[in-house]
């Protein structure tokens, strides 16, 4: 009896396997397993041969239904168009020779309104324009942010340039109504599991002309999830460095930004679940980091924010519960940290300010290393150093202006300030 329950679990274990084979078998012939793809582009050896961004926009496309990789060979790849990425792929440089360049800016007047919802633009000269560009239109009154219209070539005749998406605005052309093909040199819209990695971005400022920082960037990131840029340069952009607007779980790390024509770096429009860490930003015209609107939740940890032309970090509408860690924040043309005047209810409340290094900021003539101008509740300052040396241009080490709360205050090391180490307005 006991020899026959032992066959008995035998031949029905080996039913269960087969049984279970057949299963996973099945399972494959309906849906099987995704194997992400990985393509070359550049050189002679690679995938798709060609520096260019067709070449790289070839790559992503093909790998972009299951994923992939695509790795850039080293040299220069002439951008006209950004490089738009889709969800779930990696693109990757062989390091800082890999240039991602932007091609010569062209722009004209266009010489008949273009208003709301249209889908041409008639100008006053096509030459430079070409389908598949991308282009932004502006005029005197809407020039920034969600005033301005951006959209792709898909046709020009004579001088229309036919677009394939609606203007947002009414442009007037007796307003210095613009179009250019300013644009990002890489774009990741409504994408979710991307990363761009090891290479360098090269805005080619001289030759370009300016792109608004909402809509453009070296670097731009829109409506989009779990994002990595790392180890990558972002030079010379005639616009902001990187900025990403409506996005969460956004990483910028091990990177440098510099000689942006706007900011270095900006989160914003609701960006919370931001994370910066171990980069340089300097020499950019405007702040090192501008923190925007709703960016909650999120870290800047040991940075290097430097030589830029107002603010090294400035933070303000409903940016909350952010935590600065090891940050050194040094000779920027104004104040080291800003906190923008804001009303009670929209303060940037509960941030922490942990061992960060503030000094010599305010090198346009003067400043203060952390400038507080908003009634902003639980706001931190623990184990920092505010120091000014040399011209002194860092002129107090906290100042707290009229509308501003005082800070809570622990361990601080401050000296060297002309006007005092906490000064009250």
């Amino acid at each position: 009896m006991k020899n026959f329950f032992l066959i008995f679990l035998f031949l029905t274990g080996s039913l269960f396997i087969k049984a279970q084979n057949a299963t996973e078998k099945a399972d494959a012939l309906v849906s099987p397993k995704v194997v992400e793809k990985e393509m070359t582009v550049g050189g002679n050896e690679a995938d798709i041969c060609g520096f260019n961004n067709q070449s790289i926009q070839l790559a992503i496309d093909a790998v972009a239904k299951t994923g992939g990789t695509v790795k850039l060979t080293s040299g220069v790849f002439e951008i006209t168009a950004p490089v738009r990425m889709s969800s779930n792929v990696r693109l990757i440089g062989s390091g800082r020779e890999t240039v991602l360049k932007r091609a010569k800016g062209v722009q004209t007047k266009f010489i008949v309104d273009a208003d709301y919802g249209e889908l041409k633009i008639t100008v006053e000269n096509a030459d430079g324009f070409d389908p598949g560009m991308k282009i932004q239109v502006t005029d005197r009154d809407q020039s920034s942010c969600w005033n301005v219209s951006t959209a792709y070539i898909t046709d020009i005749r004579d001088n229309i340039i036919y677009i394939d998406d609606y203007l947002k605005r009414d442009y007037r052309s007796d307003r210095d109504g613009l179009i250019s093909n300013a644009s990002s040199v890489i774009e990741i819209i409504e994408a979710a599991n991307v990363t761009v990695s090891n290479l360098t971005v090269d805005g080619n400022r001289e030759e370009n002309f300016f792109a608004d920082g909402c809509n453009s960037a070296g670097i731009l990131v829109f409506k989009s999830k779990k994002v990595i840029v790392d180890k990558v340069h972002v030079k010379n952009f005639n616009g902001e460095g990187i900025s990403w607007q409506i996005t969460e779980n956004v990483t910028i790390r091990n990177s440098e930004i510099s000689g942006s024509g706007n900011t270095g770096m900006h989160p914003g429009t609701g960006s919370p679940f931001t994370t910066i860490e171990n980069n340089d930003v300097h020499h950019n015209d405007n702040d090192g980091l501008f923190i925007c609107w709703r960016v909650y939740q999120s870290r800047v940890t040991n940075n290097r924010f430097h030589h830029n032309g107002r603010f090294g970090i400035c933070t303000g509408h409903k940016d909350t519960d952010v935590v600065f860690t090891g940050n050194h924040i040094f000779e920027n043309g104004s104040d080291g940290v800003h906190l923008r005047g804001e009303r009670e209810s929209n303060a940037p409340h509960r941030n922490t300010f942990l061992e960060n290094v503030i000094e010599n900021n305010g090198t346009n003539g003067s400043g203060y290393g952390f400038s507080i101008n908003s009634p902003a509740r639980d706001l931190i300052l623990k184990d920092n150093i505010f120091q000014s040396t040399g011209e002194q241009t860092q002129k107090a080490a906290v100042y707290i202006q009229a509308n501003g709360l005082p800070p809570e205050m622990i361990n601080n090391k401050m000296e060297g300030h002309p006007e005092g180490e906490v000064i009250k307005e």
